[in-house]
């Protein structure tokens, strides 16, 4: 039996961004479907959509109207559409008119933290949970060290982390690295350091692509 390709998997993506979950979820679908042909490694980096809010966030709809000049019907348009795409997918977005869109700062540190200890996943995940499905305020500490419990990982451990230099300088410098490499939305899933998707693509779209990859890497 021949052993599956080794590929990594670089994921650009901030807390707060829907479809970085959408198009992870659809990303698990395709190495599904590629039925053990390959093995994937990966590693999230951070990207903040908001970068400028303090704790308490602000108001989606708000938000919406700012950065993108939505009016109230197409922000509600739009989380409905967020909500049947996530659907499907096994992820549940409780949007209403009054949910709010935060810093993600913290939750970044947190990630370069529990990414030396391979639980970065897990807590990515646990934190797309936290905040799309129960609403919370994962810019706030306590919230956001009851997430790392969800995820499994060490309390104590995190709290440290949090007010520790070498994370935030971190968090920095990828933020910085990925700028320069032209990220200016989110989701980007980098291939093997070499092949960027961007955006949450459907699982076909993946599976076409990895297997576009293989057959390079193999030449």
């Amino acid at each position: 039996m021949t052993a599956p390709a080794q590929l990594s998997i670089d994921i650009v993506s901030d807390v707060v961004c829907p479809w970085c979950a959408i198009g992870f979820k659809q990303l698990e679908r395709a190495i599904g479907l590629m039925q053990g042909k390959i093995d994937i490694g990966v590693r999230w980096h951070p990207f903040q959509l908001a970068p400028y809010l303090d704790e308490h966030g602000q108001n989606i709809g708000d938000y919406g109207r700012e950065r993108y000049g939505a009016t109230p019907e197409q922000s509600a348009a739009n989380r409905t559409r967020i909500q049947s795409a996530g659907a499907p997918l096994g992820l549940e977005f409780n949007y209403s008119s009054d949910s709010r869109i935060y810093n993600t700062r913290k939750a970044h540190r947190l990630l370069a933290w529990a990414g030396e200890t391979g639980g970065q996943t897990a807590l990515k995940l646990a934190l797309f949970r936290a905040y799309f499905t129960d609403q919370l305020n994962i810019s706030d500490d306590e919230v956001l060290l009851n997430v790392v419990e969800t995820a499994g990982l060490d309390r104590a451990a995190a709290e440290a982390a949090l007010t520790d230099p070498r994370y935030e300088d971190q968090v920095a410098q990828e933020i910085h690295h990925w700028d320069m490499q032209n990220i200016t939305g989110v989701p980007a899933f980098i291939i093997n350091g070499k092949y960027m998707i961007p955006g949450a693509q459907d699982a076909e779209t993946f599976v076409r692509i990895f297997e576009k990859v293989l057959e390079k890497e193999a030449a």
